[in-house]
Protein backbone atom coordinates (compact mmCIF):
# COMPACT_ATOMS: atom_id res chain seq x y z
CA UNK A 1 0.00 0.00 0.00
CA UNK A 2 1.61 3.23 -1.00
CA UNK A 3 -0.19 5.38 1.96
CA UNK A 4 -2.77 8.01 2.74
CA UNK A 5 -3.38 11.70 2.34
CA UNK A 6 -5.90 14.03 3.73
CA UNK A 7 -7.03 17.87 4.21
CA UNK A 8 -8.91 19.66 6.37
CA UNK A 9 -11.07 22.75 5.69
CA UNK A 10 -13.55 24.92 7.20
CA UNK A 11 -16.57 25.94 5.27
CA UNK A 12 -18.74 28.65 6.05
CA UNK A 13 -21.69 26.74 5.65
CA UNK A 14 -24.14 24.73 7.72
CA UNK A 15 -22.87 20.98 8.06
CA UNK A 16 -26.50 19.62 6.54
CA UNK A 17 -25.34 21.94 3.95
CA UNK A 18 -21.86 20.80 3.43
CA UNK A 19 -22.98 17.04 4.05
CA UNK A 20 -25.62 17.08 0.99
CA UNK A 21 -23.21 19.09 -1.48
CA UNK A 22 -20.39 16.20 -0.97
CA UNK A 23 -22.97 12.99 -0.45
CA UNK A 24 -24.78 13.59 -3.10
CA UNK A 25 -21.43 12.55 -5.00
CA UNK A 26 -21.73 13.96 -8.94
CA UNK A 27 -20.48 17.32 -7.39
CA UNK A 28 -16.63 16.13 -7.58
CA UNK A 29 -16.55 18.07 -11.23
CA UNK A 30 -16.86 20.70 -9.29
CA UNK A 31 -13.89 20.69 -7.15
CA UNK A 32 -11.50 18.14 -8.59
CA UNK A 33 -10.08 18.86 -12.02
CA UNK A 34 -9.18 15.68 -12.69
CA UNK A 35 -12.35 14.49 -12.54
CA UNK A 36 -14.41 14.75 -16.47
CA UNK A 37 -17.60 13.08 -15.63
CA UNK A 38 -19.32 11.46 -12.59
CA UNK A 39 -22.83 9.85 -12.43
CA UNK A 40 -24.95 7.88 -10.13
CA UNK A 41 -24.90 4.56 -10.99
CA UNK A 42 -27.43 2.75 -8.27
CA UNK A 43 -31.01 4.05 -8.36
CA UNK A 44 -32.83 5.01 -5.08
CA UNK A 45 -31.67 7.35 -1.95
CA UNK A 46 -28.09 7.67 -1.63
CA UNK A 47 -26.54 5.42 1.28
CA UNK A 48 -24.24 2.76 1.29
CA UNK A 49 -23.72 0.81 -1.91
CA UNK A 50 -24.69 3.47 -3.75
CA UNK A 51 -22.07 3.56 -6.41
CA UNK A 52 -20.73 6.57 -9.19
CA UNK A 53 -18.74 6.16 -11.79
CA UNK A 54 -16.37 8.31 -13.25
CA UNK A 55 -13.93 9.20 -16.33
CA UNK A 56 -10.77 10.51 -14.48
CA UNK A 57 -7.45 12.38 -16.35
CA UNK A 58 -4.30 11.51 -14.23
CA UNK A 59 -1.09 12.44 -15.93
CA UNK A 60 -2.38 12.43 -19.28
CA UNK A 61 -3.79 9.13 -18.94
CA UNK A 62 -7.91 9.05 -19.03
CA UNK A 63 -9.55 6.47 -17.03
CA UNK A 64 -13.15 4.40 -15.92
CA UNK A 65 -13.29 4.49 -12.29
CA UNK A 66 -15.99 3.05 -9.64
CA UNK A 67 -16.52 4.11 -6.13
CA UNK A 68 -19.08 2.60 -3.50
CA UNK A 69 -20.10 4.22 -0.51
CA UNK A 70 -19.34 1.37 2.67
CA UNK A 71 -20.37 3.69 5.49
CA UNK A 72 -22.96 6.81 5.62
CA UNK A 73 -23.67 8.70 8.54
CA UNK A 74 -25.77 12.13 7.99
CA UNK A 75 -24.37 14.76 8.44
CA UNK A 76 -20.95 13.87 9.90
CA UNK A 77 -19.23 10.65 8.03
CA UNK A 78 -19.10 9.38 4.36
CA UNK A 79 -16.54 6.17 3.41
CA UNK A 80 -15.93 4.81 0.26
CA UNK A 81 -13.91 2.16 -1.30
CA UNK A 82 -13.10 2.17 -5.17
CA UNK A 83 -14.22 -0.83 -6.30
CA UNK A 84 -11.92 -0.17 -10.00
CA UNK A 85 -8.50 -2.07 -10.22
CA UNK A 86 -7.10 1.01 -12.18
CA UNK A 87 -2.88 0.97 -11.41
CA UNK A 88 -3.63 3.55 -8.42
CA UNK A 89 -6.86 3.24 -6.91
CA UNK A 90 -8.47 4.87 -3.69
CA UNK A 91 -8.50 1.85 -1.57
CA UNK A 92 -10.82 3.54 0.93
CA UNK A 93 -11.64 7.37 1.20
CA UNK A 94 -13.98 9.65 3.14
CA UNK A 95 -15.31 13.08 4.77
CA UNK A 96 -15.36 13.43 8.18
CA UNK A 97 -17.48 16.17 9.11
CA UNK A 98 -17.62 18.86 12.44
CA UNK A 99 -20.42 21.31 12.93
CA UNK A 100 -18.49 24.17 14.20
CA UNK A 101 -21.95 25.94 15.03
CA UNK A 102 -22.95 27.69 11.22
CA UNK A 103 -19.38 26.32 9.91
CA UNK A 104 -18.11 22.80 9.31
CA UNK A 105 -14.77 21.64 9.23
CA UNK A 106 -14.23 18.92 6.81
CA UNK A 107 -11.35 16.24 6.34
CA UNK A 108 -11.42 14.40 3.21
CA UNK A 109 -8.64 11.63 3.44
CA UNK A 110 -7.59 9.03 0.67
CA UNK A 111 -5.79 5.72 1.18
CA UNK A 112 -3.73 5.20 -1.80
CA UNK A 113 -2.43 1.80 -3.50
CA UNK A 114 -1.09 0.13 -6.58
CA UNK A 115 -1.85 -2.64 -8.61
CA UNK A 116 0.58 -4.62 -10.77
CA UNK A 117 2.89 -1.67 -12.31
CA UNK A 118 1.40 0.69 -10.14
CA UNK A 119 3.02 -0.51 -7.01
CA UNK A 120 6.03 1.39 -8.74
CA UNK A 121 4.08 4.53 -9.06
CA UNK A 122 2.02 4.91 -6.31
CA UNK A 123 4.17 6.60 -4.15
CA UNK A 124 4.57 9.07 -6.38
CA UNK A 125 0.78 9.65 -6.99
CA UNK A 126 0.64 9.97 -3.40
CA UNK A 127 3.44 12.65 -2.86
CA UNK A 128 1.53 14.60 -5.73
CA UNK A 129 -2.02 13.79 -3.84
CA UNK A 130 -0.42 15.05 -0.69
CA UNK A 131 1.36 18.50 -2.03
CA UNK A 132 -2.05 18.81 -3.75
CA UNK A 133 -4.40 18.40 -0.35
CA UNK A 134 -4.00 21.62 1.31
CA UNK A 135 -5.58 23.15 -2.46
CA UNK A 136 -7.54 20.29 -2.55
CA UNK A 137 -9.32 21.10 0.70
CA UNK A 138 -9.65 25.25 -0.95
CA UNK A 139 -11.05 23.85 -3.79
CA UNK A 140 -14.00 21.72 -1.98
CA UNK A 141 -14.49 24.85 0.05
CA UNK A 142 -15.12 27.03 -2.82
CA UNK A 143 -17.32 24.81 -4.74
CA UNK A 144 -19.52 24.55 -1.73
CA UNK A 145 -19.48 27.86 -0.81
CA UNK A 146 -20.54 29.10 -4.37
CA UNK A 147 -23.52 26.59 -4.44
Amino acid sequence: MAGRFDATVTIDRPIEQVFEFLAAGVNDQKFSPRVQEIRKTTAGPTGVGTVFASTVKDAGMTTQREFEYTEFSAPTMIRWSERSKNIVTAATGGYDLEDLGGKTRVTIFNELEGHGFGKLIAPLALRAARKDAPEFGQRIKAAIEAS
